[in-house]
């Protein structure tokens, strides 16, 4: 009967200290001693809509070979935060013809962008209803924003670049310099 209650002690007391160290209090003080205590909590700035596009300040964007659509980036709507946000203007006309204006913004630090307004003729914006955080992905639908993150905004392995040093990078390729 001694090596039952013995062979029963051996059993339960690893399940209840299992039980103990993966309980919601104990995870988040484990969790706690292995995150960044001087890291204050992200909190994105407050949104302010640039103007609309003026022609003369659209920089071609190159996007791929493949792509049947221009792309073009307002200089003057191109703005870094505190919040470590690019926030842009893109717009995107279609070869028959058609062109989406759009307010966007590229986090680097999470490799996410934000779709906040679309531009309607008229000079007004309307908030996007879908304003949610999504991730890069290197896609042919998507590929601007790959290219915008990768090559402008957030180079691998570079400090942020400054407000400028885009503009001149966007020009650059461009042949506008």
């Amino acid at each position: 009967m001694a090596s039952v209650r013995r062979r029963l002690c051996l059993g339960v007391l690893p399940a209840l200290a299992a039980a103990f160290l993966c309980s919601p209090p104990a995870l988040a003080q484990r969790s706690a001693l292995f995150e960044d205590a001087g890291k204050p909590e992200w909190k994105e700035a407050e949104l302010k809509l640039p103007p609309l596009p003026s022609e003369p300040d659209l920089i071609p964007l190159y996007v791929s070979p493949s792509a049947t659509a221009r792309f073009f980036i307002d200089a003057k709507s191109l703005s870094l935060a505190d919040d470590g946000v690019v926030r842009y203007t893109l717009v995107v006309r279609g070869s028959g013809g058609a062109e989406n204006i759009s307010y966007e913004g590229i986090r680097c630090e999470t490799a996410e962008r934000r779709l906040y307004a679309f531009g309607r003729p008229g000079g007004e914006w309307v908030r996007s209803r879908n304003d949610a955080w999504l991730r890069i992905e290197e896609n042919a639908f998507n590929r601007q924003h790959a290219v915008l993150a990768k090559e402008y905004f957030c180079p691998p392995g570079m400090a942020r670049p400054a407000l400028a040093q885009i503009v001149d990078a966007l020009r650059r390729e461009a042949g506008l310099r």
